[in-house]
């Protein structure tokens, strides 16, 4: 008889993510609402990482302990790791180095993607907090010589009261035509865009707004998740009994 292989306390989590530490609410769609995939995933919070110190200050100390998250989460099984906010994006080398399954820090990884499905034309980034999102963070995820334009939600009020102050109430509503504003004004000054991505992991539950103002392709955290995880998993073992014992 066949030996399943074993050596985790839990299966089938397809994809790890690691998680600010945060209070707000989240929509189906955005990376920390479990039921955004049609496939198990496995969160791990990093205590103290807060947007404030991800997003605006870029806090070195913060390294270590994300290091840490990813590689408990490469020990209880998981065949991908993301996280939940694509400023994280300085330190894909680091991160992707600690572990042994994919690593994909953030969205941004797809910036060098959209550009060449689209014929070179410039890519539109609408980021949580533009003033932030540095050539450095381009750099780290092989953009750096990407033609782009970047428009941020910094000064939405609604969007940056919850996912950038981190006030535990949300407005639906409120977000998605401040989103529809920004993507707007984006194509309106920039028609040479061929696409869309969006850094923040907390706007895919926005991107038929995106799509709807701009029509144009959108890629967002995701998307990207979709398409790693299609290519780090392989087939379920078979478990059932009638697979190893013969009817009659």
């Amino acid at each position: 008889m066949a030996l399943i292989p074993g050596g985790y306390t839990t299966y089938g989590q397809v994809l790890g993510i690691i998680m600010l530490d945060t209070r707000f609410p989240r929509l189906p769609g955005d990376i920390g609402h479990a039921a955004t995939f049609p496939f198990p995933v496995r969160y791990q919070v990093v205590k103290g990482a807060s947007p404030v110190r991800v997003v605006q200050e870029a806090d070195p100390a913060l390294l270590a302990p994300f290091i840490d998250a990813a590689r408990e989460l490469e020990a209880a099984g998981v065949r991908a790791i993301t996280t939940s906010c694509g400023f994280l994006a300085l330190w894909q080398k680091e991160l992707a180095a600690a572990v042994k399954v994919p690593f994909f820090a953030s969205s941004l990884l797809q910036v060098p993607l959209a550009w060449h499905l689209t014929g070179g034309r410039p890519v539109g980034i609408i980021t949580a907090h533009a003033p932030s999102l540095t050539p450095g963070h381009l750099a780290a995820v092989g953009a750096a010589d990407v033609p782009h334009v970047i428009y941020g939600l910094e000064n939405a009020p609604e969007f940056s009261r919850t996912f950038l102050v981190g006030e535990p109430t949300l407005n639906p509503k409120a977000v998605y035509e401040e989103v529809r504003s920004v993507s707007r004004r984006l194509v309106r000054d920039h028609p040479e865009i061929g696409s869309i991505v969006l850094e923040c992991t907390n706007l895919p539950p926005f991107s038929s707004a995106v799509r709807e103002e701009t029509a144009l392709p959108v890629f967002d955290i995701v998307s990207l998740c979709h398409l790693v995880v299609r290519a780090a998993s392989y087939p379920a073992l078979l478990t059932s009994l009638s697979a190893f014992f013969p009817a009659g």
